[in-house]
């Protein structure tokens, strides 16, 4: 990654990913099926590549667990998804109420304040 003057990370083999999964639980599997997430968050995170990995859970519907996970490169993303611990999520996923919300990133810069310092600028 290379961060320019403005603040502006842009990845340097042009890519990363955010994976974003929304699993809908009944009350009653709720707090076993978090406790399970949660541990395979910290060794999502000591995987090479690995960003950070969290597991949330939306005050507008305590039903729903959220894993987001963030990749440094392709490469490194599609190894996890080979990986024993990704099986054990997958396994995971199924055990929602309904069929789980998937979502991949892809994502070629990321900017921080400075992106609003420019958005701002622009309007006066």
């Amino acid at each position: 990654m290379l961060r320019g003057e403005d603040g502006v990370v842009t990845m340097n083999n042009g890519i990363a990913i955010i994976e974003v999964v929304d699993i809908r639980t009944s009350p009653s599997r709720r707090d076993e099926l978090r406790r399970a997430l949660s541990s395979l968050s910290g060794p999502t995170e000591a995987e090479p590549g690995c960003a950070s990995c969290q597991l949330f859970q939306p005050l507008s519907d305590p039903n729903v667990l959220r894993v987001e996970s963030y990749w440094k490169t392709q490469a490194d993303f599609f190894r996890h998804l080979r990986s024993d611990a990704y099986k054990k999520f997958l396994v995971l996923m199924e055990l929602g109420c309904e069929p789980p919300n998937v979502g991949f990133y892809t994502v070629s810069e990321l900017r921080g304040l400075g992106l609003v310092k420019v958005a701002r600028e622009l309007s006066e």
